[in-house]
């Protein structure tokens, strides 16, 4: 009885409910829906951002968020493409645009940890210095004419699964593993809950804050590689709001805008309903112009229901703590 009261408290348990009671309603609403072509494309709409999402979470139990991933995902796509076209060898190209990921997250993590700039501000830039980058590389058009080794990365199945799919569920996996059981990774968790006192106990959080941003904008710059082979072309536009949408189905898997709080797990299961959702409402025929507003309904939902949350622990805890 015990741990099901504690799995019922958990913010996991009832995203995962919410996922069933949406998918149960779907079964019955559309025909279409769980068929394995309608199933694949679900996996398929979601394995972008469920990759960003790992990298997201991390950062975000850390106390930090990153606003620019989606023109890192956009960037990046342009960086591999005009790197093939230049002539450069697939690999070679993919390597640059790896590195170039690695020296965006290293511009983060050291202007936020070192200089104290607020991360919104620090991500909200970048957010715009790599959009406008992307646009003057590019001059608003796309780049198509891919070598057809690199649309492998993106295209190819293994057992009928495009293997965006894969790469997302094993880094989703290993991302959760190492989240929950890694100690390295773990010290996130005393970050954010309580900054000054991690640094009391000799973590060192300027270096665990420049490694999140390194990794939440590596997974990042790997999701554009990704995106842009499974397009076969770089699109300028690629990734445009995208960060809300991931920022969004991370508070909805269980994390903290304030830090301390949050799983892979959980954030996979925010991806995947707010899939299920683009998804439910493209298959009743709904607008297509209404499911941004669905995602800003949603994400003000979340947050209010972190807000609530996190009082009512406090409250529990001063209370407990009172002498009787």
């Amino acid at each position: 009885m015990n741990f099901f009261v504690r799995l019922v408290k958990q913010r996991e348990f009832v995203i995962f409910v919410i996922v069933a009671a949406v998918f149960i309603f779907m079964i019955f609403a559309s025909p279409i829906f769980l068929t394995s072509g309608n199933m694949l494309a679900l996996l398929l709409s979601l394995s972008i951002e469920g990759i960003i999402a790992v990298g997201m979470v991390n950062l975000m139990v850390s106390g930090g968020f990153d606003l620019s991933v989606g023109s890192i995902l956009g960037f990046a796509g342009v960086i591999v493409a005009m790197a093939m076209r230049a002539g450069i060898p697939v690999f070679l190209a993919l390597l640059i645009t790896l590195a170039a990921g690695i020296a965006i997250g290293l511009w983060n993590g050291i202007i936020v940890s070192k200089l104290k700039i607020n991360p919104f501000v620090t991500t909200l830039a970048s957010l715009s210095i790599f959009r406008g980058l992307t646009f003057i590389m590019t001059k608003g058009r796309n780049i198509s004419g891919l070598p057809a080794t690199f649309k492998t990365i993106g295209q190819a199945r293994v057992g009928g699964i495009q293997l965006p799919i894969i790469y997302a569920a094993l880094i989703i996996i290993f991302g959760d593993i190492l989240l929950r059981n890694s100690r390295f990774l773990r010290q996130n968790y005393y970050i954010g809950g309580n900054e000054k006192a991690a640094r009391l106990s000799g973590i060192n959080v300027d270096r665990m804050l420049i490694v999140n941003y390194v990794i939440t904008a590596l997974l990042a710059t790997f999701a554009g590689v990704v995106f842009t082979s499974r397009m076969g072309s770089s699109s300028c536009q690629a990734g445009t709001g995208w960060e809300l949408r991931v920022i969004t189905a991370v508070i909805l898997g269980g994390a903290s805008l304030r830090g301390g709080a949050g799983t892979v797990f959980g954030a996979f299961l925010g991806v995947f309903l707010m899939a299920l959702i683009s998804n439910a409402l493209t298959l009743l025929g709904v607008d297509i112009y209404w499911q941004q507003f669905v995602v800003g309904v949603v994400l003000i939902t979340a947050v209010i229901a972190d807000t609530l949350g996190r009082s009512r622990t406090m409250r529990m805890t001063t209370k407990k703590e009172e002498p009787s």
